[in-house]
């Protein structure tokens, strides 16, 4: 029989030639691999992690140069893996990342966390509904599903556009810009004040002066 998860250290105070920082770092890295399962049972969170952290705790002396949340990690995915093979009935061999890829978007579409969380991870047999519903979306997710990649496109905000493009420009065409605006500006007022007849007048005098001396 395989030994139990160790969870004090021994004398050097490490656990399995680990220390507690490097099992803590790998307790959080498994939890939170099944939070993005939506697992929220929280006694069934516990004692998925615990079963996660035991086989890695058993291969960590025989593989000193892997830190723990690698180890961790692996024995995750490979409980997560064999367990979709079995529901699936579907042989992992030669297909464990499409195999884990399409079986974690199959418990999404089946609703897994919402109707049957207490099945996961458990052993056969399965109730036929949470069976069926499984294999049903496991096949709708592939092998025609792929996952679309939106590539980022700049946007464009018409007029504000040239307006910040305006501080792009050198200090001394902004200054000339700037310079035109206020007398397009102040010829405005002018017109719109009297301006225009005094303009009109004195076209009419020069207009006079050239038939008297013409």
């Amino acid at each position: 029989m395989e030994p139990s998860l160790k969870i004090l250290p021994d004398v050097s105070g490490q656990i399995a030639g680990r220390s507690l920082d490097e099992w803590n770092a790998a307790y959080v890295k498994v939890e939170n691999y099944f939070h993005a399962l939506r697992i929220r049972n929280k006694p069934l969170l516990g004692q998925l992690v615990l079963r996660v952290l035991e086989r890695a705790q058993h291969r960590a002396a025989h593989e000193p140069h892997r830190s723990a949340t690698e180890l961790a990690a692996e024995e995750m995915d490979h409980i997560v893996t064999d367990w979709f093979a079995e529901v699936l009935q579907t042989s992992p061999i030669g297909s464990e990342q499409t195999l884990s890829t399409r079986g974690r978007l199959a418990l999404l579409l089946a609703d897994m966390p919402g109707k049957w969380q207490d099945q996961f991870l458990r052993p056969g047999p399965w109730p036929e509904g949470f069976v069926n519903a499984m294999r049903e979306t496991f096949l709708r997710s592939g092998p025609d599903f792929q996952l679309s990649k939106m590539t980022p496109r700049p946007l464009d905000l018409g007029p504000i556009t040239t307006l910040t493009n305006l501080g792009n420009l050198p200090y001394v065409r902004m200054a000339l810009a700037w310079l035109m605006f206020a007398l397009l500006l102040v010829l405005i007022f002018w017109l719109t004040h009297g301006g225009f007849d005094q303009l009109q007048n004195r076209i009419h005098l020069l207009i006079d002066w050239f038939k008297q001396n013409g």
